[in-house]
């Protein structure tokens, strides 16, 4: 495995991640202004997905994440290092 710091440029990675206090619907799927689907927010709380891994900052310690768990279209999230887990090259 690999971490955020270790990972090397030009290689793909995918990883699992957290995206803390969005809205969220019944199902626990990011809802409201994240979503398409005209369901209510149930609650704020964290989602936790499987992603790619598009681009990392290390001077503020972020990543862009595509979330691969979507059927429409891909949505990306800016996670930080210590939201991360489980990084592996694709």
């Amino acid at each position: 495995m690999f971490t955020p710091e270790t990972m090397e440029p030009g290689k793909g990675y995918e990883c699992t991640f957290t995206v803390k206090n969005i809205p969220l619907d019944e199902f626990g799927r990011p809802g409201g202004m994240m979503s398409l689907a005209d369901i209510p927010i149930e609650k704020i709380g964290d989602y936790t997905s499987t992603g790619t891994i598009v681009a990392r900052d290390l001077n503020k310690e972020l990543l862009e994440v595509e979330d691969r768990k979507t059927n429409s279209l891909p949505k990306t999230y800016v996670v930080k290092f210590a939201d991360v887990e489980n990084i592996n090259e694709v």
